[in-house]
């Protein structure tokens, strides 16, 4: 992990394309637990698309050891999907994927023989051993830019891949540049899963006073409005997260949250979910390697 986390929560605004202040090159957790063959129920928090049963989390979460233990699932976090501009920074282009690098990544991954899966499956997976599909991946997008729907969403329905969209709800409705609520409604009805990124990418670790109603109440409720299900999987911004602010997110449904690359805690490694940004301009070598070597 190179990249300074001060100096780039400084240097991105709250909502352009900044949502993870840590570099796509982690340390990692420990690394057991078998793969299995299966297919895994449809997530809750996405439309019931496919006639699957539906898995609904609940039920005694197992010592922090044993999830500890499970093989970790290749998790990617994804930005900006668009062409780079004269005009883009250096550090700009570490959050911006190019419109072929991201079609040449999904190609891979379905050529390779990876299945997509969400929240609801990796849970029960770290909480109860339930099967997931052979070489899981899951795909994650944080802050809402409209190009996730544009040109993510389109390309990964040509795999039938679904994945997670974690939407900053101060961006709602600003076009061109971010989704509206009715993109992120179709998004939800295709059987995707939408999580809460907070209102305005307001660093978690910061939180005081009415914070948590204006950055997680709030749209959390604008959230559940539009997909008419509940919200119960978080991503923090910049990546950046403590032990405090589990307690406060599972007291208001949350039963999961992502971060980035930084290793799990070691007492609720549900509430810190690793993932990789996906950098913008790797190769396909680079990409495959960063799944293999970052997630054990």
């Amino acid at each position: 992990m190179t990249k300074n986390l001060v100096g780039l929560c400084l240097g991105v605004l709250c909502f352009v394309l900044s949502a993870c202040g840590s570099s796509p090159d982690p340390k990692n957790g420990p690394a057991p637990a078998g793969k299995a063959d299966a297919t895994a129920a449809t997530p809750t928090g996405g439309a019931n698309t496919s006639g699957v049963s539906t898995f609904v989390p609940g039920g005694k979460i197992p010592p922090p050891s044993v999830i500890l233990g499970r093989q970790q699932v290749p998790i990617l976090c994804y930005h900006q999907i668009r062409d780079w501009k004269p005009t883009d920074s250096k550090m700009a282009k570490d959050y911006i994927m190019p419109i072929a690098d991201f079609r040449a990544q999904l190609k891979m991954l379905h050529d390779s023989g990876y299945h997509t899966i969400l929240p609801d499956q990796l849970y029960a997976y770290l909480t109860k051993g339930a099967a997931l599909p052979s070489k899981p991946v899951m795909l994650t997008f944080d802050d809402n830019d409209e190009d996730q729907y544009t040109i993510a969403f389109p390309e990964m329905k040509k795999y039938g891949y679904k994945g997670v969209f974690f939407i900053m709800t101060i961006t709602l409705g600003k076009l061109p540049h971010y989704m509206s609520k009715e993109q992120v409604k179709e998004l939800y009805d295709a059987g995707n899963v939408i999580g809460s990124h907070t209102w305005d990418h307001h660093n978690v670790k910061k939180y005081q006073g009415k914070d948590w109603e204006i950055q997680i109440d709030k749209p959390t409720k604008q959230l559940e409005a539009i997909t008419g299900t509940p919200i119960r999987y978080f991503a923090y911004p910049f990546g950046l997260w403590n032990a405090q602010a589990f307690p406060e997110l599972r007291k208001r449904g949350f039963i999961a949250a992502f971060g980035l690359a930084d290793k799990r805690d070691q007492n609720d490694p549900l509430m810190c979910i690793r993932r990789i940004i996906v950098g913008g301009g790797w190769g396909l070598k680079t990409f495959s390697n960063a799944m293999h070597q970052s997630f054990k």
